[in-house]
C-alpha cells in the first residue's frame, strides 16, 4: 500500500548517514539531534546528488545496504510487526523473518527516495527526561503547497547507541501496518506462509502484500 511504503521510506532515510555521523561524535548525541543531524544530511544528499535526485534504484538500494543496517533494530521492528505469532516461530524461522522484512523495508527505501524530493524538514521539541530508554522524536516536514506531515520516530538506547523500531506518519504506524497484514497471512498459512510471501516480495518489484 503506498502509505506502508512512504513510511518504509521515511524510516530508512532517517537512519541513512549515521555510519558518517556517529563515529565522529565525542559526547553521545540525543535522539532529537541525531534525527535533526542525519534527516538533514539526508534531505541535502538527495539535493546534492544527481542520480539519487534523478531515482537511481540500484544506487539508492547500495547506499541503503551499506549506511542502513547497523542503525536500525531490525529484530525488534521485525517481532513487532509480526506480533503474536513470533512466540511460534523457531530460532531459524525468526532469523529468517528477521533477514527477509530488512530485505523487503531496503528495497522500498530504494523505491521511494523521490519521496524527500523538494521537502523540508524541521524537529519538534521532545520531553524525554535524562536517563529514559525509549523516546518518540518528531519531525515535521514540508513541501511547497502541501499541508506539513508529521512523523514519529520510536528510538530506544542499546549498547549500540540509539537505535529506531518504528515510525508512525501521521498516526499510522510501520509495525502495525505490517502486523495487521502479516496476520492475515499466518492465520492461515502459518510462519512458513508468511516467509514464503516476504521472500516472493524480496524477488519482485516491492508492492503491497495482498
Amino acid at each position: 500500500m503506498k502509505l506502508s511504503h512512504e513510511i518504509a521510506a521515511a524510516f530508512l532515510a532517517l537512519i541513512l548517514v549515521i555510519l558518517i555521523i556517529a563515529p565522529a561524535a565525542a559526547e553521545p548525541v540525543s535522539p532529537e539531534a541525531l534525527v535533526k543531524q542525519v534527516t538533514g544530511e539526508v534531505l541535502d544528499a538527495i539535493r546534492k546528488d544527481k542520480g539519487l535526485e534523478a531515482g537511481d534504484k540500484r544506487k539508492a538500494l547500495a547506499l541503503a545496504e551499506e549506511k542502513i543496517l547497523p542503525h536500525v533494530d531490525f529484530a525488534e521492528a521485525t517481532r513487532l510487526a509480526v506480533g503474536r505469532t513470533w512466540s511460534q516461530a523457531s530460532p531459524e524461522q525468526k532469523e529468517q523473518l528477521i533477514s527477509a522484512f530488512r530485505a523487503m523495508l531496503v528495497r522500498i527505501y530504494s523505491e521511494a527516495i523521490d519521496v524527500y524530493r523538494g521537502q523540508t524538514m524541521r524537529v519538534l521539541p521532545t520531553n524525554a527526561a535524562p536517563g529514559v530508554g525509549d523516546v518518540i522524536v518528531r519531525n515535521q516536514y514540508v513541501r511547497p503547497g502541501e499541508p506539513p506531515v508529521v512523523i514519529e520516530y520510536a528510538m530506544r538506547r542499546t549498547a549500540g547507541g540509539w537505535k529506531i523500531y518504528d515510525i508512525a506518519v501521521a498516526g499510522v504506524s510501520l509495525v502495525l501496518t505490517y502486523r495487521a497484514e502479516f496476520d492475515q497471512v499466518t492465520r492461515t498459512e502459518g510462519i512458513e506462509g508468511l516467509l514464503k510471501r516476504l521472500r516472493e516480495k524480496n524477488r519482485s518489484r516491492p508492492s503491497s502484500m495482498t
